[in-house]
């Protein structure tokens, strides 16, 4: 979430309870004065042209943002140069939980195994923030989307342009953050050799980009001469009859090819100005390059001299006192003194004037000395202070190419992101989904991204999904802990959500309709701070779900009700699945333990039951790892229980107990307790449970 939010004082009793509301005045946020505030800053007499006009609850926050950051913490944002509309509807919701039971960016175990983190092959800082930002914010446009794909198949067919292009992203440095940095005034010299070096880099990456175009269009338009079309039917002025796959890639490659801005002027004008190894202070000289200016030259020679001026003083000294050990030295306080030890203090001659004394020996000074004293450090000073003016004159002229810079950062970056796409389907051999506005879901040979590329000791287990959001609507998964119930239903919401930021996929096919949201419902746990038990959590969770989820959704269960007692944590499962199915007509992925949840699929048509495949020999479980149709026959939570470490005595007795539970009246023991069953004490049930453990 983000890391302030500005309200009006208004309602500010309204978000008391928020940690990071800052409060501003409310007039700020009037949608007349936030009008103003715009255009006044964006230099407009209308906010027609952001296509926000009619979004007064928007121009009122942005309104205020604007008057806060100027007037209230006195920031320069001439970075700040337009503004985007952007509703609900163009991306995927996902909430703070879906964020972090899918890990999305960040992950809870000891090692990183976050979405992120496994397509994550960005070479650039800004690359990097660009894909974050996408699986945080995943498509519904289902056009932007094949855009990307396309671009993805074209580099995986182009490998060696993707290398190319990837090698040359490499050289290219943080060149949003430098402007902003620059434009806000908080900017260095180290900024302004970002900027140099990755203007430097862009013709390379420029060329490499249009060598691409070019293939894909010599690809393009020999694949309609084989197909019999006529020259006019790819020339430019008939692109409504190009392939429309085609099209998408056309319009993704030359925007990125005229929106990365080469800027030869303003990259001559750094590289002549700037040295390559810059100071981080600016006060402090050494920022340009001898020759960048005429009086800043002039002045550093006069530095110098002087202190050449000072070693033949050193030379001279020595030998008409006799002292080697002499030395004319310099610190802050004291400028250029002559320093002398304890054991020559006799030979000081006497033109010599006394300064300081030491621990070791005496400074003095000569008239003489404190002459080119003065000399050098007024043109050390004037020096630096030029140095100074000089960068913020060209810190100015920079800032005059703000916008064109502004738009290659956002270029670079999404070619980064696509780059980083293709090379992560390149390394593990994933496929391009097929995206469209259907119910549709249908994966085959489905496998979890994050397992896929950090395998542990058993070979993963791909698995197909098919649903519909008809016949195939609720799907209820059955099968003991640790089979691999959890990381299926993970697995399919990863898989959708990694195919609507215009990603391929970790399956060997894959349709799927388009989502609006994507819920998930997963192991819960006290949420001490709030006084809410585990039940309460998972029940807040579900309420979430079941209010805002829509025919549209993708909707992961894995568990409902175990915060409670069987019964009640079965009607609530039950109950909760009917309302899924009948009202919402989601596509859905229901876990559970309860196998009585199976009965649904008997009594409703888009219900259907799955399993995840086990077998047992001599007593034991072995995990299959496969999904298959039709519901789990036995729990296994005593196998289960037994790899855990249980201790034989506990298992033994679980046997019996259960045996009683199953069949009250029954004479057959499960378990080898050595015991006669007459004397063994078991609990009485009026209501036998299938699945205690």
């Amino acid at each position: 979430g983000p890391s302030e939010i500005l309200v009006s004082e208004e309602q500010r009793d309204v978000f008391a309870s928020i940690e990071h509301a800052l409060t501003h005045d409310s007039y700020a946020f009037l949608p007349e004065q936030a009008t103003f505030t715009l255009c006044e800053h964006f230099k407009t007499k209308s906010l027609d042209g952001f296509g926000c006009a009619e979004m007064p609850a928007a121009i009122g926050a942005a309104g205020a943002i604007i008057q806060y950051l100027k007037h209230q913490l006195r920031r320069k944002i001439d970075h700040l140069s337009s503004l985007r509309c952007e509703s609900a509807h163009d991306h995927v919701v996902l909430d703070a939980a879906t964020q972090i039971n899918l890990d999305l960016v960040e992950s809870r175990g000891a090692r990183d195994t976050s979405l992120l983190a496994v397509l994550d092959r960005t070479v650039t800082p800004m690359g990097g923030r660009k894909l974050r930002n996408w699986i945080l914010q995943p498509l519904r446009d289902v056009n932007e989307l094949n855009c990307r794909q396309q671009m993805i198949a074209d580099l995986l067919h182009e490998s060696d342009l993707l290398g190319s292009l990837r090698h040359s992203l490499k050289s290219i440095r943080d060149i949003e953050r430098a402007a902003g940095r620059l434009s806000q005034a908080s900017g260095n010299a180290r900024d302004l050799v970002t900027l140099k070096n990755s203007l430097q880099q862009i013709p390379e990456l420029k060329a490499e980009l249009g060598k691409l175009i070019e293939r894909i269009e010599f690809g393009r338009a020999s694949s309609l001469v084989e197909a019999g079309a006529s020259p006019a039917t790819f020339s430019q002025d008939q692109p409504a009859r190009l392939p429309l796959k085609t099209q998408f890639h056309q319009s993704l490659a030359n925007r990125l090819q005229n929106e990365i801005a080469e800027m030869p002027e303003l990259a001559a004008k750094l590289q002549g100005a700037v040295v390559d190894d810059a100071p981080l202070a600016l006060k402090e000289g050494g920022i340009f390059r001898d020759g960048f200016d005429a009086q800043l030259d002039e002045l550093r020679n006069a530095s110098r001299d002087g202190k050449n001026w000072i070693n033949a003083l050193q030379e001279r000294e020595i030998a008409a006192t006799g002292i080697k050990s002499l030395k004319v030295r310099f610190n802050s306080v004291f400028g250029y003194f002559i320093e002398i030890t304890k054991s020559n203090l006799a030979n000081v001659p006497t033109h010599y004037t006394r300064k300081q004394t030491t621990v070791g020996g005496e400074r003095f000074i000569t008239p003489e000395l404190k002459e080119m004293e003065a000399k050098i450090l007024g043109a050390d000073e004037r020096g630096k202070n030029l140095e100074y003016s000089l960068f913020q004159k060209l810190r100015e002229e920079t800032l005059t190419e703000l916008g064109p810079l502004q738009k290659t950062a956002i270029a670079i970056a999404t070619l980064d992101a696509i780059c980083s796409l293709a090379e992560t389907a390149r390394l593990f051999h994933y496929c391009r989904p097929q995206l469209d506005e259907s119910l549709r879901l249908t994966i085959c040979a489905g496998r979890h991204p994050v397992l896929d590329q950090n395998p542990v000791e058993e070979k993963f287990v791909p698995n197909d999904t098919e649903l519909d959001g008809e016949k195939l609507r609720l799907a209820i998964i059955t099968g003991p802990n640790m089979a691999g119930k959890s990381t299926y239903i993970r697995q399919v919401a990863l898989i959708v959500l990694m195919a609507q930021i215009g990603s391929f996929v970790p399956a060997t096919s894959a349709e799927i309709g388009l989502v609006d949201r994507i819920f998930t419902r997963v192991g819960a746990s006290d949420d001490l701070s709030r006084g809410q038990s585990t039940f309460m959590v998972e029940m807040n969770e579900t309420a979430n779900i079941v209010n805002n989820a829509t025919e549209r959704s993708l909707i992961i269960l894995d568990e409902i009700g175990r915060g409670t007692s069987t019964f009640d944590g079965l009607s609530i499962a039950w109950s909760v699945a009917e309302f899924l199915h009948d009202k919402i007509k989601a596509r859905t992925l229901f876990a559970t333990h309860y196998h009585e949840l199976t009965k649904l699929a008997v009594e409703r048509k888009g219900v259907v039951n799955f399993n995840v495949a086990v077998r047992e020999w001599n007593e034991q479980i072995i995990f299959l790892r496969k999904i298959i149709p039709g519901g789990a026959d036995k729990s296994y939570g005593i196998q289960v229980a037994r790899l855990a470490g249980l201790p034989r005595e506990i298992l033994d007795r679980a046997k019996d107990i259960l045996a009683h539970l199953e069949n009250p009246n029954g004479a057959v023991v499960h378990g080898k307790s050595k015991r006669k069953r007459s004397a063994q004490k078991l609990p009485q049930s009026q209501k036998p449970q299938l699945d205690l453990l």
